[in-house]
């Protein structure tokens, strides 16, 4: 991950966003939906990437902001 992109993850029973480079995470919830939801919204103000990881830890979705920034070339 870039400086600054925010990792949504699941750690202790809750799921939670942490931008990188920071040692703890910004915010934490109940849900897996409430933190992908946050963290889009502070990836998008920020304009860099969300990592949205599984319960496992392995990396399921990536989405860059502002879409413009993203280096794939691929629809969808």
């Amino acid at each position: 991950m870039a400086k600054g992109d925010i990792d949504t993850y699941h750690e202790d029973g809750q799921w939670k966003n942490r931008p990188e480079g920071n040692q703890r995470a910004s915010t934490v919830h109940d849900t897996k939906s409430e933190a992908e939801a946050a963290g889009r919204e502070t990836a998008a103000d920020r304009g860099v990437e969300h990592v949205i990881k599984k319960q496992d830890g392995t990396i399921g979705a990536k989405n860059t902001y502002p879409r413009s920034r993203d280096p794939r070339d691929i629809k969808g």
